[in-house]
């Protein structure tokens, strides 16, 4: 059963001082999310992850498209500022401590949601802190701690219990372990995937970590210039990738294990196109050793490789491995 639903979503910025020019940042992505199961989203920075997320959770409005959430499309201003739909989708950030309000007490960042939505009397409150504090890892003698008491890893377990204080189904990661230490990082991946088996959380992870990703997500969709180039299950993806640039992608994942048969690494040529000005057809054909005039006109439809699988390319069937 599928939790949510996206729909050709786009999302263009209009650049400042130019009438009819646009950042075309998302252009026209579409997937859907199985309730209980994350799905990953990746891709090289300025590839429009956190754009489509931010669309989801709807601090961005689209410019096109549907977001499908349980049956509701949530590009409707109104049912989007529901209190119920607000309290359903919530977000973990990047930077643990910059999504931090400097000023506030654990106490004061982890209750904030139930304090704006009216739930709960005081005391319900004060037991509903403790049992969120208690289920990321947290000594609930912490509650009148300030942010920068804490360690990085600390401070995201803090963003976490904030996210989940409306009780969620679903939670939106982006990036949530970029900015910490590798040895932390493991921990706050294996409490997030404690945390969706006990509560049963569907989530949108957001990473450019292909390793992270493939530790945590069901299913990945690859993004490139504001599309999806390839999705599949996780282990579609990584052991029969097919779209060049997924290929290029794994390739370039670092191992420390000299016995371990490697993929020969795909250098790609060029740079990344300015999303103000994509090229036309497939937006891929600029770096790729394989483009043809069809590549440089049309944009290629999704070809069906299995039932859990798709690509977005005029000639996937020589990349098959």
């Amino acid at each position: 059963m599928n939790l949510v639903e996206v729909k050709d979503l786009k999302m263009h910025f209009r650049l400042k001082g130019r009438r009819k020019a646009f950042v075309k940042a998302v252009d026209g992505v579409s997937f859907a999310m199985t309730k209980g199961k994350s799905f990953g989203l990746v891709g090289e920075s300025g590839c429009g992850k956190t754009t489509t997320a931010r669309m989801i959770i709807r601090l961005y409005k689209p410019t096109s498209g549907n977001i499908i959430y349980d049956g509701k499309d949530i590009t409707d201003d109104k049912i989007a500022t529901e209190p119920a739909m607000r309290r359903n989708i919530q977000m973990v950030f990047q930077d643990p401590y910059a999504s931090l309000h400097p000023r506030m007490t654990v106490s004061d960042t982890v209750l904030d949601p139930l304090v704006i939505h009216k739930i709960g009397t005081k005391e319900k409150r004060k037991q509903r802190l403790e049992e969120l504090l208690t289920l990321v890892g947290l000594d609930h003698r912490y509650a009148r701690r300030f942010p920068h008491e804490f360690s990085g890893g600390q401070r995201q377990r803090i963003g976490i219990a904030r996210a989940l204080a409306l009780n969620p189904n679903l939670l939106i990661l982006d990036e949530p372990v970029s900015a910490l230490d590798v040895s932390v990082q493991s921990q706050i991946l294996n409490l997030l995937q404690s945390l969706q088996e006990e509560l049963g959380l569907t989530y949108l992870f957001i990473s450019h970590n292909l390793s992270v990703v493939n530790y945590m997500c069901d299913e990945i969709a690859v993004m490139y210039l504001g599309r999806i180039v390839e999705q599949a299950s996780r282990k579609e993806l990584f052991q029969a990738p097919i779209h060049p640039y997924t290929q290029a992608l794994l390739s370039a994942i670092p191992s420390t294990d000299i016995h371990e048969e490697r993929p020969q690494k795909i250098l790609l040529s060029g740079d990344i196109p300015s999303p103000a000005n994509p090229p036309s057809g497939c937006s891929f054909h600029t770096r790729c050793n394989y483009a043809s005039d069809i590549c440089r006109e049309q944009i290629p439809q999704p070809t069906d490789i299995t039932a859990t699988h798709k690509v977005f390319c005029w000639h996937q069937s020589q990349f098959i491995i």
